[in-house]
């Protein structure tokens, strides 16, 4: 199995956690951004090649490695609605980070504008549900480890702070204390 992605990307690391915790064997092929628009029709990573199986979102490897390691993924609504809504933040941060890179940005745009308030108005959202979230350090859901891909990205790339959100601030460093998490941080190679 060879995962195609980056050290840094959010969804690739999600990914190698879900393989780390299910002790599947593959290889991570560094990937970037002309590589990836060349090989995968989404022009982005993660992307898996299984044998004859491609995959090219993580949404579908996430699956692929939960169903043939027999583990449910995103069993019940509450997890998937948390792995969606961070997702939806996820996605729009790096667009942002992105068209930043390039000069564009909500001071330019008032459609990047209302992606910067989605981005701010769902982190209050997710920090109203972290308080909630069970206090451990170890076997986190699809839509706990989303969250904290998303988070130790988000900082790590300087799109966010924590500062006035407590509970996630806490959250995070709980899912620190976690192997599989601990392990994969985001990082320039």
């Amino acid at each position: 199995m060879q995962l195609y992605g980056t050290y840094t990307s959010p969804y690739v690391r999600h990914c190698r956690i879900a393989l780390a915790e299910t002790g599947q064997d593959y290889e991570l092929i560094e990937t970037d951004y002309a590589q990836s628009a060349r090989l995968a029709p989404a022009k982005r990573v993660p992307f898996l090649k299984a044998g004859d199986l491609v995959l090219n979102d993580s949404l579908s490897i996430l699956k692929f490695i939960r169903e043939s390691a027999r583990r449910a993924f995103l069993p019940d609504v509450e997890d998937c609605d948390l792995f969606a809504l961070t997702n939806t933040a996820l996605d729009t941060a790096i667009n942002l980070f992105l068209l930043e890179k390039d000069g564009l940005g909500p001071a330019q745009s008032g459609y990047l504008a209302r992606q910067a308030a989605r981005v701010h108005d769902i982190l209050e959202a997710l920090e109203g549900r972290a308080g909630a979230l069970p206090a451990k350090t170890d076997r986190f859901t699809d839509g706990e480890l989303r969250l904290g891909c998303f988070l130790d990205w988000a900082l790590f790339r300087e799109r966010i702070t924590l500062t006035e959100h407590i509970e996630l601030a806490a959250f995070l460093e709980r899912m620190k204390e976690y192997p599989c998490f601990a392990n994969t941080p985001p990082r320039v190679t």
